[in-house]
Protein backbone atom coordinates (compact mmCIF):
# COMPACT_ATOMS: atom_id res chain seq x y z
CA UNK A 1 0.00 0.00 0.00
CA UNK A 2 1.04 3.48 -0.90
CA UNK A 3 2.25 5.45 1.96
CA UNK A 4 -0.16 7.99 1.76
CA UNK A 5 -2.85 5.84 1.55
CA UNK A 6 -1.56 3.95 4.48
CA UNK A 7 -1.49 7.08 6.80
CA UNK A 8 -4.74 7.97 5.51
CA UNK A 9 -6.27 4.38 6.60
CA UNK A 10 -4.57 4.77 9.57
CA UNK A 11 -5.54 8.10 11.08
CA UNK A 12 -9.01 6.92 9.70
CA UNK A 13 -9.08 4.17 11.93
CA UNK A 14 -7.90 5.87 14.97
CA UNK A 15 -10.02 8.54 14.94
CA UNK A 16 -13.67 6.27 14.73
CA UNK A 17 -12.22 4.43 18.07
CA UNK A 18 -10.98 7.71 19.75
CA UNK A 19 -14.36 9.10 19.27
CA UNK A 20 -15.85 6.09 20.30
CA UNK A 21 -13.80 5.86 23.81
CA UNK A 22 -13.93 9.24 24.56
CA UNK A 23 -17.85 9.46 23.69
CA UNK A 24 -17.70 6.44 26.51
CA UNK A 25 -15.22 8.00 29.04
CA UNK A 26 -15.46 11.82 29.02
CA UNK A 27 -18.12 13.40 30.12
CA UNK A 28 -19.56 15.58 26.86
CA UNK A 29 -20.26 18.33 29.36
CA UNK A 30 -16.39 18.75 31.18
CA UNK A 31 -15.08 22.10 28.95
CA UNK A 32 -11.69 21.79 27.85
CA UNK A 33 -8.61 23.97 29.22
CA UNK A 34 -7.14 26.14 27.14
CA UNK A 35 -3.35 26.75 28.28
CA UNK A 36 -1.12 30.08 27.90
CA UNK A 37 2.76 28.66 28.45
CA UNK A 38 4.95 32.13 29.48
CA UNK A 39 8.51 31.75 29.81
CA UNK A 40 10.29 34.58 31.75
CA UNK A 41 14.09 34.70 31.05
CA UNK A 42 15.95 36.69 33.66
CA UNK A 43 19.35 37.29 35.43
CA UNK A 44 20.57 36.20 38.42
CA UNK A 45 20.31 38.93 41.44
CA UNK A 46 17.24 41.22 42.36
CA UNK A 47 14.83 40.06 38.69
CA UNK A 48 14.23 36.92 40.30
CA UNK A 49 12.89 38.54 43.70
CA UNK A 50 11.00 41.24 41.71
CA UNK A 51 9.43 38.69 39.54
CA UNK A 52 8.43 35.87 42.08
CA UNK A 53 6.82 39.16 44.04
CA UNK A 54 4.61 39.83 40.66
CA UNK A 55 3.68 36.63 40.09
CA UNK A 56 2.07 36.24 43.72
CA UNK A 57 1.05 40.07 44.50
CA UNK A 58 -0.03 40.73 41.54
CA UNK A 59 -0.63 38.65 38.39
CA UNK A 60 -1.89 35.58 39.81
CA UNK A 61 -4.42 37.10 41.70
CA UNK A 62 -5.40 38.87 38.92
CA UNK A 63 -5.42 35.67 36.70
CA UNK A 64 -8.20 34.63 39.58
CA UNK A 65 -10.35 37.59 39.51
CA UNK A 66 -10.29 36.27 35.45
CA UNK A 67 -11.18 32.51 36.53
CA UNK A 68 -8.37 31.13 35.51
CA UNK A 69 -6.20 29.00 37.66
CA UNK A 70 -4.56 26.97 39.20
CA UNK A 71 -1.79 28.52 38.15
CA UNK A 72 1.51 26.37 38.06
CA UNK A 73 4.64 29.17 38.68
CA UNK A 74 7.66 27.07 38.64
CA UNK A 75 11.67 27.71 38.28
CA UNK A 76 14.07 25.75 35.65
CA UNK A 77 16.19 23.51 37.16
CA UNK A 78 17.10 21.50 34.38
CA UNK A 79 17.17 22.83 30.87
CA UNK A 80 18.70 25.26 28.85
CA UNK A 81 18.97 29.52 29.84
CA UNK A 82 18.94 29.47 33.28
CA UNK A 83 17.50 31.37 35.30
CA UNK A 84 13.83 31.02 33.89
CA UNK A 85 10.49 31.20 35.33
CA UNK A 86 8.17 29.09 33.84
CA UNK A 87 4.05 30.38 34.35
CA UNK A 88 1.07 27.35 33.29
CA UNK A 89 -1.95 29.63 32.86
CA UNK A 90 -5.10 27.31 32.35
CA UNK A 91 -8.41 28.89 31.76
CA UNK A 92 -11.42 27.53 29.24
CA UNK A 93 -11.58 31.30 28.42
CA UNK A 94 -9.69 31.28 25.29
CA UNK A 95 -9.83 35.36 24.92
CA UNK A 96 -9.16 35.84 28.44
CA UNK A 97 -5.78 34.07 27.50
CA UNK A 98 -5.23 36.05 24.13
CA UNK A 99 -5.72 38.79 25.24
CA UNK A 100 -4.36 38.59 28.97
CA UNK A 101 -2.18 41.77 29.25
CA UNK A 102 -4.99 43.80 27.41
CA UNK A 103 -7.48 42.66 30.50
CA UNK A 104 -4.74 42.78 33.05
CA UNK A 105 -3.95 46.75 32.25
CA UNK A 106 -8.00 47.01 32.55
CA UNK A 107 -7.47 45.81 36.26
CA UNK A 108 -6.85 48.53 38.73
CA UNK A 109 -5.56 46.17 41.57
CA UNK A 110 -3.60 44.20 39.59
CA UNK A 111 -1.74 47.41 38.14
CA UNK A 112 -0.98 49.22 41.33
CA UNK A 113 0.10 45.56 42.80
CA UNK A 114 2.07 45.23 39.44
CA UNK A 115 3.74 48.46 39.16
CA UNK A 116 7.24 48.29 40.44
CA UNK A 117 7.19 44.69 38.01
CA UNK A 118 5.31 46.49 35.64
CA UNK A 119 6.62 49.75 35.21
CA UNK A 120 10.26 48.88 35.62
CA UNK A 121 12.83 51.22 34.28
CA UNK A 122 15.17 50.43 31.43
CA UNK A 123 18.30 50.86 33.32
CA UNK A 124 16.91 48.36 35.57
CA UNK A 125 14.56 46.37 33.56
CA UNK A 126 12.64 43.33 35.32
CA UNK A 127 13.86 40.23 32.81
CA UNK A 128 15.49 39.90 29.79
CA UNK A 129 12.26 38.27 27.67
CA UNK A 130 8.89 37.20 27.64
CA UNK A 131 8.23 33.94 25.60
CA UNK A 132 4.64 32.81 25.58
CA UNK A 133 2.57 29.45 23.38
CA UNK A 134 -1.00 28.72 23.34
CA UNK A 135 -2.19 25.03 23.77
CA UNK A 136 -5.49 23.42 23.79
CA UNK A 137 -5.80 20.70 25.93
CA UNK A 138 -6.60 17.14 24.79
CA UNK A 139 -9.83 15.76 24.94
CA UNK A 140 -8.72 12.84 26.87
CA UNK A 141 -7.65 14.49 29.93
CA UNK A 142 -9.29 17.79 29.36
CA UNK A 143 -8.69 19.69 32.79
CA UNK A 144 -4.95 20.90 34.17
CA UNK A 145 -4.84 18.19 37.64
CA UNK A 146 -2.33 19.86 40.59
CA UNK A 147 -0.79 17.18 42.13
CA UNK A 148 -2.07 16.21 46.00
CA UNK A 149 1.36 17.36 46.73
CA UNK A 150 0.15 20.90 45.63
CA UNK A 151 -2.51 21.38 48.31
CA UNK A 152 0.11 20.60 51.37
CA UNK A 153 3.07 22.48 49.55
CA UNK A 154 5.06 19.35 49.99
CA UNK A 155 8.23 18.71 47.68
CA UNK A 156 7.56 17.96 44.52
CA UNK A 157 9.27 18.52 40.72
CA UNK A 158 7.61 18.74 37.60
CA UNK A 159 9.01 16.93 34.16
CA UNK A 160 7.94 19.27 31.39
CA UNK A 161 8.25 17.60 28.00
CA UNK A 162 7.68 18.88 24.31
CA UNK A 163 7.07 16.56 21.04
CA UNK A 164 7.90 18.25 18.15
CA UNK A 165 6.59 16.44 14.93
CA UNK A 166 7.97 16.44 11.26
CA UNK A 167 4.83 17.06 9.60
CA UNK A 168 0.93 17.46 10.76
CA UNK A 169 0.24 14.07 9.68
CA UNK A 170 2.23 13.11 12.25
CA UNK A 171 1.70 15.07 14.92
CA UNK A 172 -2.11 14.27 14.70
CA UNK A 173 -1.03 10.45 15.23
CA UNK A 174 0.60 11.04 18.15
CA UNK A 175 -1.87 12.93 19.90
CA UNK A 176 -3.83 9.47 18.88
CA UNK A 177 -1.09 7.77 20.30
CA UNK A 178 -1.55 9.48 24.30
CA UNK A 179 -5.63 8.45 23.88
CA UNK A 180 -5.10 4.96 22.26
CA UNK A 181 -3.44 3.73 25.36
CA UNK A 182 -0.65 6.06 26.69
CA UNK A 183 -2.50 8.14 29.03
CA UNK A 184 -3.31 4.17 30.69
CA UNK A 185 0.17 3.37 30.47
CA UNK A 186 0.94 6.36 32.68
CA UNK A 187 -1.46 5.88 35.10
CA UNK A 188 -0.61 2.08 35.45
CA UNK A 189 3.48 3.33 36.37
CA UNK A 190 2.05 5.47 38.78
CA UNK A 191 2.77 8.77 37.22
CA UNK A 192 0.88 12.00 38.09
CA UNK A 193 -0.19 13.87 35.12
CA UNK A 194 -0.63 17.29 35.29
CA UNK A 195 -1.78 18.13 31.40
CA UNK A 196 -1.60 17.65 28.20
CA UNK A 197 -1.56 20.26 25.74
CA UNK A 198 -1.61 20.89 21.81
CA UNK A 199 0.29 23.66 20.48
CA UNK A 200 -2.15 26.23 18.64
CA UNK A 201 0.62 29.23 18.84
CA UNK A 202 4.23 29.55 19.15
CA UNK A 203 7.19 28.26 18.10
CA UNK A 204 8.48 25.07 16.58
CA UNK A 205 5.35 23.76 15.35
CA UNK A 206 3.14 21.29 15.01
CA UNK A 207 4.16 20.34 18.80
CA UNK A 208 2.33 19.05 21.98
CA UNK A 209 3.40 19.63 25.42
CA UNK A 210 2.68 18.12 28.72
CA UNK A 211 3.69 17.98 32.31
CA UNK A 212 3.95 15.52 35.05
CA UNK A 213 4.79 15.63 39.21
CA UNK A 214 6.73 13.51 40.58
CA UNK A 215 8.50 13.67 44.16
CA UNK A 216 11.55 14.05 43.62
CA UNK A 217 14.34 12.65 40.56
CA UNK A 218 14.19 9.50 41.95
CA UNK A 219 11.11 8.67 41.87
CA UNK A 220 10.90 10.67 38.00
CA UNK A 221 13.62 7.95 36.86
CA UNK A 222 11.99 5.11 38.80
CA UNK A 223 8.27 5.46 37.10
CA UNK A 224 9.98 6.20 33.75
CA UNK A 225 11.46 2.66 33.72
CA UNK A 226 7.91 0.90 34.86
CA UNK A 227 6.60 2.87 31.80
CA UNK A 228 9.49 2.05 29.22
CA UNK A 229 9.49 -1.80 30.07
CA UNK A 230 5.23 -1.98 30.50
CA UNK A 231 4.07 -4.77 27.73
CA UNK A 232 1.66 -2.64 26.74
CA UNK A 233 3.97 0.45 25.81
CA UNK A 234 5.79 -2.10 23.69
CA UNK A 235 2.96 -3.23 22.32
CA UNK A 236 1.44 0.52 21.06
CA UNK A 237 5.10 1.82 19.97
CA UNK A 238 5.46 -0.83 17.62
CA UNK A 239 2.19 -0.95 16.36
CA UNK A 240 1.87 -0.36 12.36
CA UNK A 241 0.10 2.96 13.01
CA UNK A 242 2.44 4.66 15.02
CA UNK A 243 5.97 3.02 14.25
CA UNK A 244 5.44 3.30 10.57
CA UNK A 245 7.47 6.22 10.17
CA UNK A 246 8.67 9.13 12.70
CA UNK A 247 6.23 10.80 14.47
CA UNK A 248 8.29 12.68 16.51
CA UNK A 249 11.52 14.16 15.60
CA UNK A 250 12.65 15.76 18.71
CA UNK A 251 11.87 16.29 22.34
CA UNK A 252 12.61 18.95 24.95
CA UNK A 253 12.53 17.66 28.11
CA UNK A 254 13.23 20.23 31.34
CA UNK A 255 12.68 19.49 35.19
CA UNK A 256 11.20 22.51 37.43
CA UNK A 257 10.07 22.71 40.61
CA UNK A 258 7.71 24.95 42.71
CA UNK A 259 7.61 28.60 43.54
CA UNK A 260 6.16 29.28 46.87
CA UNK A 261 3.08 31.11 45.21
CA UNK A 262 2.53 28.22 42.67
CA UNK A 263 -0.88 26.75 43.07
CA UNK A 264 -0.07 23.82 41.10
Amino acid sequence: MERRQFLAASLAASTVGLAGKLTAETPATTPRDYYQLRRYSLLSGPQLKLTETYFSDALIPALGRLGAGPVAALKLDIGPETPSYVLVIPSTNLADLAELDLRLAQDADFLRAAEPFWNAPNAAPAFIRVESWLLKSFEGWPKLTPPPSAATKAKRIFQLRTYESPSNGEHVRKVEMFHAGEFDIFLKAGFHPVFFGDGLIGARLPHLTYMLSFADEAELDAKWDVFRNDPAWKRLSTDPRYAYDQIVNNITNVILSPLACSQV
